[in-house]
């Protein structure tokens, strides 16, 4: 692959409008801004991020954690560019190398707006009923590849198709988003049907031909499967992307169990001096006996423990390049850091696994999510199943135009549901199971 070809500025669905001009904004930072000002963005700040939405304690939201992965993804992508420019130094396109930390910035503020409600079990929820539930009975009225898309679902495809998909009332192309950062969002750049039993892939069946178009137009290199089956080498920016993800989630849920009692101050300032050298860690305490709030000393060290993986990052990603380009490279940069911050992060997982993800508050979310999804997904698709019917035509009334719930394909019509569905907020999605329960009537008197 070459960055010549892999940073372009083209916007998807506006092809024919596509114009090089300078200006005051460039297009990728069109891309940022039309992110942080679009509803599905907005909506993020009522979706779990782990620990349920805040009551006197803050913690991360799905918006806050984008914001946030979006600030270390744009320092990724600088480091990298400072030192490919000194490396493409005499190549006439180098100067293209400065809109990486502009593509990954955008692509960081889009990579979980797929997600549905209620954190990562609300993607369990939706596989679920497809494959244990209700929706059991609907797989022979499907395709091979539209069945795996439902029963694998997966917020990454999702997010891809909310970004590009042309709802009912909406401009082609969706977002109308550029190439280089739609590209960027696609963790596994493979079709359901490769996934190997696993919720992971990069785009449902429906927007196939969708991203075939932005990965050739980039110049991605196709690997097709044993059948022909849609997948490529990832663009490289996905790298920092998902560096960028990981260091948040993990570095930023022990911050929050932290906040929230689950583990106490000595044990994390433990944890967090594990990144570094002994003369380093000594400066650390250094630091911190002048700081008497415990929250702040944890925010000083997070602080550093971020600083110090965003530069380990970096140097892998600048180190293995070619590979990268060369679709060589395999697993997640973190996994290729030094020991010292390789072996720190692995500490963090560990402890996280054991403290956070399976902590009572985090379970009862799950347990209650994957409950009210299944509830929604089962009444809104016996709907579209049947929309003759009287509930059926009650129910159908309150879905937003944009989806295609009136279809003749029943596909189509499923795909419209879960739309619908994983773009609820935790909020929405408990209020409407509470109404069509009976169970938030109001009756005046």
């Amino acid at each position: 692959m070459q960055w010549d070809r892999l940073i372009c500025d083209k916007r998807f669905g506006l092809e024919s409008y596509h114009d090089s001009k300078a200006g005051v904004r460039s297009d990728f930072l069109r891309d940022y801004d039309r992110l942080v000002f679009s509803s599905p963005f907005r909506r993020l700040q009522n979706k779990t991020q782990v620990f349920p939405l805040p009551g006197s304690i803050f913690v991360h939201n799905r918006l806050t954690h984008s914001l946030e992965v979006s600030c270390v993804g744009r320092s990724l992508a600088r480091e990298v560019s400072l030192a490919l420019r000194r490396k493409y130094a005499s190549e006439p396109w180098v100067d293209r190398l400065d809109a990486l930390s502009e593509i990954v910035s955008a692509a960081c503020l889009a990579h979980d707006l797929g997600n549905p409600p209620f954190g990562h079990s609300g993607e369990k929820a939706i596989s679920s009923f497809f494959s244990e539930g209700p929706g059991r009975e609907l797989q022979s009225s499907l395709t091979p590849r539209q069945w795996t898309d439902f029963t694998r679902f997966e917020g990454n495809a999702n997010a891809f198709r909310l970004l590009t998909h042309q709802f009912n009332g909406r401009r082609p192309g969706g977002f109308a988003m550029t190439y280089s950062m739609l590209a960027s969002i696609v963790k596994y750049p493979y079709e359901s049907t490769l996934a190997r039993g696993r919720n992971k892939f990069g785009f449902f069946a429906s927007e196939a031909e969708s991203f075939v178009k932005v990965a050739d137009e980039l110049g991605m290199l196709p690997k097709p499967g044993p059948n022909g089956e849609v997948r490529y080498a990832r663009h490289p920016l996905v790298y920092l992307v998902e560096a960028a993800d990981d260091i948040c989630y993990e570095v930023m849920d022990i911050e929050d169990a932290h906040k929230l009692g689950l583990l106490p101050t000595d044990r994390v300032i433990d944890l967090f001096l594990g990144f570094f050298s002994p003369d380093r860690r000594a400066r650390k305490l250094e630091v911190m006996e002048r700081v008497a709030d415990p929250n702040e000393k944890i925010s000083y060290l997070r602080s550093a423990v971020i600083g110090a993986l965003v530069e380990a990052c970096a140097a892998v990603f600048v180190e293995n390049e070619e590979a990268i380009l060369a679709g060589e490279f395999s697993g997640p940069l973190i996994n290729h850091m030094p020991e010292l911050e390789r072996e720190g992060y692995a500490r963090c997982d560990r402890l996280s696994w054991e403290k956070i993800y399976r902590s009572a508050d985090v379970v009862n979310i799950d347990l209650a999510g994957t409950r009210i999804i299944s509830f929604l997904l089962e009444k809104l698709v016996e709907a579209v199943r049947y929309p003759t019917l009287n509930y059926s035509q009650l129910l159908l009334s309150q879905v937003p135009e944009q989806y295609e719930v009136n279809s003749p394909d029943l596909c189509t019509k499923l795909q419209a549901v879960v739309d619908h569905v994983s773009g609820m907020t935790d909020v929405y999605a408990l209020d409407l199971f509470r109404r069509l329960n009976g169970m938030s009537l109001k009756i005046n008197n």
